[in-house]
């Protein structure tokens, strides 16, 4: 492959987890700060579920723009978008749900292609 495709791979991981990181870092602080309200769509109760949001925003994203198993590490981001899109905003219409739909489809795009020549992890 050639050095366009793997900055464009760079440019995928970098903007969609950074992105992605609005959405997790309020949720690692308040997890940190204590403050343990938060939805429950998947019955695990409360607390385990901001637990899981915040591996899902937060820590995999984080990995993912380093380049460090990023094809697992986006596997529970697509996870939590998909519990967003489809639980969380199932009955929403469309116009509510788009962001998690479009961030699910990029982190699929991510978890097929990996993380290219730019990571920290070299292959």
């Amino acid at each position: 492959m050639n050095a366009a495709y793997h900055f464009a791979l760079l440019f995928l991981r970098l903007t969609f987890s950074g992105m992605m990181l609005t959405h997790g870092i309020p949720k690692l602080l308040n997890l940190i700060q204590g403050d343990l309200e938060f939805g429950d769509p998947i019955g695990l109760g409360p607390s385990a579920t901001l637990v899981l949001a915040v591996i899902g925003e937060a820590i995999c994203p984080l990995l993912i723009i380093l380049g460090i198993k990023t094809r697992i590490a986006a596997i529970p981001t697509i996870i939590t978008m998909a519990i967003a899109a489809f639980l969380v905003h199932g009955s929403d219409p469309l116009a509510r749900k788009e962001l998690a739909l479009l961030y699910l489809f990029g982190f699929i795009v991510i978890a097929l292609l990996g993380s290219g020549r730019f990571s920290l992890v070299r292959k």
